[in-house]
């Protein structure tokens, strides 16, 4: 007899270094175990009243208290509570500019409200913060911790290199430097960031204190013999100073003016505003068809297309590889998709792998699917005649990460694939509409296809075949 899907018990692979508790799921239900080592902390949370006003002004994910009965480890647990679901995990190397900085001054408005509260952030990780569409949320209810009067901040360090070291870093260059996070998950080292910086930064008195002056610190400490340290006093006052002028720095850090590829693409276009209209109407009329409740919207750009699925309450992933293209669409706060779609910075030709720990602390892109649908617009030309992907294996990938999709075919006549060429010798023979579809048909069954008015590009609707996604 099969296994029920609620039967299936997972201790979740990116929760296991905080003994005062842990993730894990029952079926598609997540839970977390508070352990008895962690209860004082716990209760002092909810008891004081910052829970609630943290809930309250929409800066933590709530939670519940369920029967003990569902812990997964009865010996040890002290409560269990099952949190409100994130619709999507995503992870800070994935964030655009102001995400991250979002992320940054969430932390620290947390941190000043648990100080009021008699509490501290026992850590300052970006992997605490979540986006529920373009909203920032703390996610980590393990996080807080009693406060001991004349003790430091134990995230003052982690909070740098997690948050400020990078804005900082991407300020004085490129917010192509956010992806890189990918290879450093527990942040950009003070000493790494103290050599990448220009020497213009020290001029900065922010920058100099919690990057130059800190690095500096860290290092005198590090060479000192353990015997001869004697603990820091730091008053109250001086806390809420540091948390203060933290904030006064994160707020100073711009995304730099930059110019890229994609950054103004719907500008550009070379569809008719009748052909790009009769697009969208296309667009939504496959997705009714498809009636998904999660959509991935791959090489996205500012959103244009991922407005309509988040505009009829669809919760809508869009990923683009441009740095600028994801900025200016989390900027863009419509109040009627703000909370269903969430912009990320994906390179589909190199997605998110697997990280961390034993390759599981941090979910691939694949992982994290398969999404119930797609959309692959304007976009396989450039996997194909951009990065010599084979039409077989784009195929084949999308058949892994989504149960249905909506794909656009752009022929070799249509002006943008011409600019693809222009550069370069065509060795695309299998390019055209009969070998895309041909392609396609190995792992998805054709649902519908249009050609879009206006234009000689086709829409098609598929669905994966494998029936595993």
């Amino acid at each position: 007899m099969p296994r029920k899907n609620s039967d299936i018990v997972l201790a979740h692979p990116g929760s296991f270094r905080d003994p005062a508790g842990f993730i894990y799921s029952r079926g598609e239900t997540i839970y977390r175990q508070i352990n008895k080592s962690g209860s004082k902390d716990y209760d002092l949370f909810m008891s004081s009243g910052l829970y609630d006003e943290l809930v309250a002004k929409k800066l933590l994910i709530p939670h519940r208290e369920v029967q003990l009965a569902l812990s997964l480890h009865p010996k040890t647990a002290h409560k269990v509570i099952q949190p409100s679901t994130i619709p999507f995990i995503s992870y800070p190397y994935e964030w655009s500019f102001s995400q991250l900085k979002d992320a940054a001054l969430l932390t620290l408005e947390v941190q000043k409200l648990a100080l009021a509260s008699g509490m501290t952030l026992k850590d300052a990780s970006a992997f605490n913060i979540q986006f529920i569409g373009k909203q920032p949320v703390f996610i980590d209810t393990l996080s807080f911790a009693a406060y001991e009067a004349g003790s430091p901040w134990q995230g003052y360090k982690q909070f740098c290199e997690h948050f400020l070291a990078p804005l900082a870093i991407a300020t004085t260059s490129t917010p192509n430097i956010l992806p890189s996070l990918k290879t450093m998950i527990d942040g950009i080292p003070l000493e790494l960031a103290t050599k990448l910086l220009p020497a213009k930064t020290r001029l900065q008195w922010g920058l100099t204190t919690h990057l130059f002056l800190h690095n500096s610190a860290q290092k005198r400490h590090k060479d000192t013999e353990t015997e001869r340290l004697k603990p820091r006093v730091v008053s109250m006052f001086a806390l809420k100073g540091l948390i203060s002028s933290l904030e006064r720095t994160i707020l100073k850090s711009h995304m730099p003016k930059i110019k890229t590829e994609w950054g103004k693409y719907y500008t550009n276009t070379n569809y008719s505003t009748a052909a790009f209209k009769a697009k969208k109407q296309l667009v939504e009329k496959f997705i009714g068809k498809a009636k998904p409740k999660m959509v991935w919207d791959m090489g996205g750009n500012t959103g244009e297309f991922s407005q309509i699925p988040a505009g009829k309450g669809i919760y809508t992933v869009c990923f683009d590889i441009d740095p600028l293209a994801v900025e200016q669409n989390y900027l863009n706060k419509d109040k009627s998709t703000v909370n269903k779609l969430l912009p990320l910075v994906q390179d589909l030709t190199n997605p998110s792998p697997n990280l961390g720990w034993a390759h599981h602390e941090r979910q691939s892109l694949k992982r994290r699917g398969p999404a119930d649908l797609c959309l692959a617009l304007a976009l396989v030309h450039h996997l194909a005649i951009g990065n010599n992907l084979p039409l077989e294996m784009i195929a084949e990938y999308f058949s892994t990460i989504c149960k249905h999709l909506i794909i656009e075919f752009i022929p070799k006549e249509d002006s943008k694939v011409k600019i693809l060429l222009k550069s370069r010798p065509d060795i695309f023979p299998e390019f055209t509409r009969s070998g895309f579809e041909k392609a396609m048909r190995q792992y998805f069954s054709v649902v519908s296809s249009e050609q879009i008015k206006g234009s000689k590009r086709t829409l098609y609707l598929l669905k994966a075949k494998n029936g595993k996604s």
